[in-house]
């Protein structure tokens, strides 16, 4: 157990301490932009096969111990909200956004904020933490607690980080998107300040993350052990 709580420290603080602070600021000034990019990705890429192997180990072994079970009918719910969340990752990876890597320029386009961006200008980070919540819900166990526990934190804190580096980076540019946009999801079109426009969204990307939902949902069992369905 010690082991995943290290990995997954480890991969939360590589984000948390370096790709969003000002950490990364003086990194790029000394070793430019691409080899810091390589660097931090082959760190993303150690922390992320740690997570798996630690994650393994540490939920077949004596101290993995349950603290709630669920029944089908919360398993099923689940599986609405990992749909959700398979959809706003796919939409937010398939949609150009200021916010992701090396996409700043995106920001200078008159249509910056449009699409899933008008309900948050974080999709992808949403997506992670819906699907990080809905495992939690249905493991209760203490491996799955500090994995899907520490993803959850990470999602939801790195959209505050995220924000704080682009505004440092894009001073005026970035407020005026941030004004139009909401980190909350649909925030802004509560507020007034944004619209939702279905056809920005395009049919393709939903037909898309449905597409993909379904694979995972049948490859599930394969990968991990564990049917998606209950029963």
């Amino acid at each position: 157990m010690l082991n995943l709580i290290a990995a997954s420290a480890f991969f939360v603080l590589i984000h948390l301490l370096i790709s969003g602070t000002r950490v990364r600021d003086r990194l790029v000034g000394r070793i430019g932009e691409g080899p810091y990019m390589g660097l931090f990705a082959a760190l993303s890429i150690v922390g992320l096969v740690w997570l798996a192997l630690a994650f393994g180990q540490a939920r077949g072994g004596p101290e993995n111990e349950p603290y709630w079970s669920v029944g089908p009918a919360s398993r099923n719910i689940q599986m609405l909200i990992q749909l959700l969340a398979v959809t706003l990752i796919v939409i937010g990876l398939s949609t150009r956004n200021p916010t992701s890597v090396r996409q700043e320029g995106v920001i200078e386009r008159p249509d910056a904020a449009q699409g899933i961006l008008r309900v948050t200008r974080h999709p992808f980070l949403w997506g992670v933490a819906l699907w990080a919540l809905g495992h939690l819900v249905v493991n209760g166990d203490r491996a799955s607690l500090i994995l899907f526990g520490s993803l959850l934190i990470l999602a939801v804190s790195g959209t505050a980080s995220i924000d704080a580096k682009r505004k440092r980076a894009l001073g005026p540019a970035w407020d005026s998107f941030a004004a139009r946009t909401s980190n909350v999801p649909f925030a802004a079109i509560v507020e007034g300040r944004q619209r939702l426009i279905w056809s920005e969204i395009g049919v393709w990307r939903i037909l898309a993350a449905v597409a993909v939902y379904l694979v995972l949902v049948l490859a599930h069992p394969h990968f991990t052990g564990v049917p998606a369905l209950a029963g």
